[in-house]
């Protein structure tokens, strides 16, 4: 499939024939992380392809052996394995929730894989490096783009025409991308004014979700109104970067970040409010991004300070009682990168238990990741696969007729699943139940 070659390698990637030892330049994993390790394992149960293989080195705690290795000269760069577990790891970050040692293994797996792309870039193929710059810089940096493309796949949605996409490859990508809506919420400097309003909040409309999920975004500003916020929606603002970052391609995830806490400062809002788990965490860890002598890291630790999901905004403030009943059994999906990352695991679950009628049935195993993780889904499929049949089987378990979650890869991948299986349940944003509600 053409799409797994145009971002990370293969799970089994071919020998190279450029031996690299040690890590070089910037963005180099630290030592002083992986040496924080102390191999109890307690991560193991948390770790989605541990649990599918049971493999050591398919574990949070073999994977960073494999990078101390790497650090200190022991194993190569380049080596096949060392490359395969780096992009087979999902970078959900269950193993940080659960680490009595604080392990930051995300400030681990991500520079490991920026530096493999770049010992690796001399050895692509000319088509290879122009189809990934065109996905990466020229796609996930302009919306207007993006929103060109959301239309193509519009059009062959409604003439199935997508259907043709088996025929050159792309059978997978078709099979996973939602239906898309024919209006996108553009942002361009829109302002949404609440009554008797206590601040402004500055939302973030991302490169999927302004396309794909425009009704998410319409919901989240009627529920910050009801937070009394104004809400501004500023045209200069772009992708979070969280794609490149998770490509190995921080440089872009640079650009990215800089665009948006320029854009953020000129607002001159109180909150920069996401609905996409994927992007806050990304958005609150821009500090990582820049070295500390860099005049942008101070600039991003204090935009990081006002990054907030959704979810966190609503909790935090008394909204009225909800107008309206909702008689459905619901089952919660945790996005990883909102329970592990950014560590908010109970404010959904209180507003979901707002919402009269409303009855929340646990899942099983709620944090362990659905496989979408970015575009994972695509590049490393088989595995995916597995984590969506794991993750399916839990939601049926329940006999929820909704799933809730509080991000855009999420509701694919569970969507895309439940199809498959013939579900009837539906996939909804926590915001879209909750502003149903009023």
């Amino acid at each position: 499939m053409y799409v797994r070659r145009l971002l990370p390698p293969p799970l089994q990637p071919q020998p190279s024939v450029v031996s690299v030892r040690g890590f070089s330049g910037a963005d180099v994993p630290e030592a002083s992380i992986y040496d924080t390790c102390i191999r109890c394992g307690l991560c193991l149960q948390n770790c989605p392809t541990y649990l599918e293989t049971s493999t050591e080195t398919s574990s949070p705690r073999g994977r960073i052996s494999l990078i101390r290795s790497v650090g200190e000269g022991d194993l190569d760069l380049l080596s096949p394995g060392f490359v395969a577990q780096m992009w087979e790891c999902l970078d959900c970050r269950g193993c940080e929730a659960v680490c009595p040692s604080g392990v930051h293994y995300g400030g681990l797996i991500e520079p490991a894989r920026a530096q493999i792309e770049a010992a690796r870039l001399p050895q692509r193929s000319f088509f290879s490096r122009i189809a990934r710059r065109f996905l990466l810089r020229t796609l996930f940096t302009n919306l207007g783009l993006m929103r060109f493309a959301a239309a193509l796949v519009r059009i062959a949605q409604a003439t199935h025409l997508d259907a043709l996409a088996r025929v050159f490859g792309f059978g997978a990508a078709a099979a996973l991308a939602p239906r898309v809506p024919p209006h996108p919420l553009v942002p361009r400097d829109q302002r949404y004014d609440a009554q008797n309003a206590q601040g402004l909040a500055f939302l973030h409309v991302g490169c999927i979700m302004h396309v794909a999920f425009p009704s998410v975004h319409l919901a989240t500003i009627r529920m910050l109104q009801r937070a009394r916020l104004n809400v501004v929606l500023p045209s200069y603002q772009g992708c979070c970067g969280a794609i490149a970052i998770h490509a190995g391609d921080r440089d872009l995830g640079r650009e990215m970040a800089r665009r948006n806490i320029e854009a953020f400062e000129r607002s001159r809002a109180d909150v920069y409010v996401v609905n996409a788990a994927g992007c806050g965490s990304a958005l609150k860890e821009y500090p990582e991004l820049f070295a500390a002598d860099d005049p942008w890291h101070a600039r991003a630790r204090d935009f990081s300070l006002r990054v907030r999901d959704v979810i966190e905004v609503l909790d935090a403030v008394d909204l009225p009682q909800p107008a309206r009943a909702l008689d459905a059994a619901v089952t919660y999906q945790e996005p990883c990168h909102l329970a592990n990352a950014q560590r908010v695991t109970a404010a959904p679950r209180r507003l979901l238990a707002k919402i009269p009628g409303l009855r929340l049935i646990e899942m099983r195993e709620s944090t362990i990741c659905c496989g979408s993780a970015g575009v994972y889904n695509l590049t490393q499929p088989a595995m995916a696969k597995r984590l969506q049949a794991r993750k399916v089987g839990a939601v049926l378990e329940t006999h929820a007729t909704i799933v809730a979650t509080a991000n855009p890869g999420c509701a694919i991948q569970v969507e895309a699943g439940l199809r498959a299986a013939k579900s009837s349940a539906r996939v909804r944003h926590v915001v879209e139940l909750l502003d149903a509600a009023y």
